[in-house]
Parts: C-alpha cells; sequence; structure tokens
C-alpha cells in the first residue's frame, strides 16, 4: 500500500512511524534490527531509511602526503530497505535525495527498487556537502527536488532518462513523500516562497508530506493551516524527535534550524547530566504526541536516531 493510504486507513487511531540510519559501512545490520524490534511493538505503517551522501576527505598516503577522496560512511539504503522490507513485512520507505547523486545513479536505484518491489519513496534535495558554503548538485544531478519528483514521474510513466522506453516490468509505480517545514527551510528567502516550492512539489504528484522535526506544536498547526490555505490537501504528517542529552540545547537550533521553546530550554539548562536531559526530552516529547493525538492527526513520525529507547517510553505511553 501507498504510505499515504496508510496513514488514512485508520481515521480512529494515529499511526506510528519512525525512521532509521544504515549502518555504518563495515557495520552488521543486527544492531539496526535490535533498534526495529524494540518498536515493533507498537505496529508501525512504515520505516524510513535515511540515504546520505558521499564526502570529500583527506586520507593520507605512503609517501607522507595527503590525498583528497570520495567517502560514504553509511552506503546501502536500498539493501537496507530490502532487508527491512523482507524481515518485518511493512513497507520500507527509502529517502532519494538530489545531494550527492547523478541522475543516472538516481535511476539505477529506481531500477534496484522497481525489481525488489519497494515502491514509497521519500523524495529530498539533500544537505550540502560538509565541505561547500552552498549547496551545488553534482555534474549531471538536481538542483531541486521538485526536478527529481519529474525524473521519478517519467520513470513511472516508463521512460528512463535517455527518453528510451523500459522493458523491464513497471507494474509497482513508485508514490513518494516530500518534506515539509514548519520553520520554512533554512534556504528560503520567507515562508511564502518555501509553501510555493512545497505546493509545486504536491502539484507534482507528491502524496503526503512529513514535516522536519519541531518542538512547538504551534508552530505545526499554523503551518498545516496555511497549506490549507494554498490549496495543500495532501496529509502533513508532523515528525517529533525526543532530546536525548544536553549538547542538543544548542546543536538541534544550529544544525536543523528549529527553535526550542523557552519552558523546554529551561529545563534542559537545570539538567546537570545526559541522563536527565533523557528525561526531559522523554516528556517533553510525550506532551508533543498526547496533543497531536488530540488534534486528531492521522499518524506521528519519530526520529529516533540514537534514540530508540526514548521513542519506546514515549510510544509505551500514548498508544
Amino acid at each position: 500500500m501507498k504510505v499515504s493510504e496508510l496513514i488514512l486507513s485508520n481515521p480512529n487511531k494515529t499511526g506510528f512511524s519512525f525512521e532509521v540510519l544504515p549502518p555504518l559501512k563495515g557495520k552488521s545490520i543486527e544492531h539496526l534490527f535490535k533498534n526495529i524490534d524494540a518498536l515493533m511493538e507498537f505496529n508501525p505503517l512504515y520505516i524510513n531509511i535515511t540515504t546520505h551522501r558521499s564526502e570529500m576527505v583527506f586520507k593520507s598516503t605512503d609517501d607522507g602526503l595527503y590525498q583528497r577522496v570520495s567517502e560514504r560512511n553509511r552506503p546501502g539504503t536500498v539493501a537496507v530497505a530490502a532487508a527491512i522490507q523482507q524481515k518485518y513485512g511493512i513497507p520500507a520507505v527509502p529517502h532519494i535525495i538530489c545531494s550527492g547523486f547523478s541522475r543516472t545513479e538516481t535511476e539505477h536505484a529506481l531500477i534496484d527498487l522497481n525489481f525488489l518491489g519497494i515502491n514509497n519513496l521519500l523524495v529530498l534535495r539533500g544537505d550540502k556537502a560538509k565541505h561547500e558554503n552552498r549547496y551545488i548538485p553534482v555534474e549531471n544531478g538536481h538542483m531541486h527536488a521538485i526536478e527529481l519528483a519529474e525524473q521519478i514521474n517519467k520513470f513511472n510513466d516508463g521512460l528512463f532518462i535517455d527518453g528510451t522506453k523500459m522493458d523491464i516490468t513497471n507494474n509497482n509505480r513508485f508514490s513518494y513523500g516530500v518534506a515539509g517545514y514548519p520553520e520554512k527551510h533554512e534556504e528560503a528567502p520567507n515562508i511564502d516562497v518555501d509553501l510555493k516550492m512545497l505546493k509545486q512539489k504536491v502539484d507534482m504528484g507528491a502524496d503526503y508530506i512529513v514535516t522536519q522535526m519541531f518542538f512547538d506544536n504551534g508552530k505545526y498547526f499554523e503551518f498545516v493551516k496555511r497549506c490549507k490555505e494554498i490549496g495543500i490537501n495532501v496529509p502533513v504528517i508532523p515528525a517529533i524527535k525526543p532530546i536525548v542529552n544536553r549538547n542538543q540545547l544548542t546543536l538541534l537550533p544550529k544544525v536543523f534550524h528549529v527553535d526550542l521553546p523557552s519552558e523546554l530550554a529551561e529545563e534542559l539548562g537545570k539538567c546537570k547530566d545526559d541522563n536527565q536531559a533523557k528525561q526531559v526530552g522523554i516528556e517533553w516529547c510525550k506532551l508533543q504526541a498526547k496533543e497531536l493525538m488530540a488534534a486528531g492527526v492521522p499518524s506521528i513520525h519519530f526520529y529516533s536516531h540514537n534514540a530508540t529507547e526514548s521513542v519506546r517510553q514515549v510510544a509505551s505511553e500514548i498508544y
């Protein structure tokens, strides 16, 4: 089933989903399965798998010099998605991103996913490279997520990027969601422009929107209201994350460009160690989830990276 259909399949119950990272290069998938196992009792509708671009790093050579090489620390999104879908029997939703990938590499990923029967995607531009001060697409890559959506649409119509028709079986058309930013994307000049771009992605065929993390539900509710005002009528899934350590008080606003409400910031500021901060994060996440459920959201998505136990504690109380 499509994710958009799953999240609306039971109007009397708020759906549950979460996001995982592929294992670091050379690491076993068993640790990832252990984290997923810890959350399966809450009957997730689907599981998202992140995708990571290659980064330029410097490595020493035998002659004592340094060589600049491209390295990807978390490969295997397609393989991990296939393993999850096969093992757990629920839809796996790999991220398909512009950043660091050419159109040809994207096409290869789509072919593999098509063969594997994985037909739900989350379409994103992705972050800029760490060594760049602004986003720059790779050669023959996409500048915007809307261009990536267009490539997927053409694939669904049976066309490769060179315009030739496919001989492969294309019974499983891809369905995809896109990202929304209640506090606007960091590169958007204002929220109106950001929403206009989001509307274009929905008009291109996005079935649903999943938000960037937020810690103030009021910003989510206002975002949904503004989406509806401009004709965005697909589900807008709130995505939240429990804070797990004191450093996130400053790290999350810096990296993800989100605000922490004063009350939350004050409570975290009082914490003497990470255990106390983790408990504050759990309690705040519970409050967020309960308010979102009371408002009738169809589903809640959890960013569970390094926070599986916290998400489990939150879900144990609200599901």
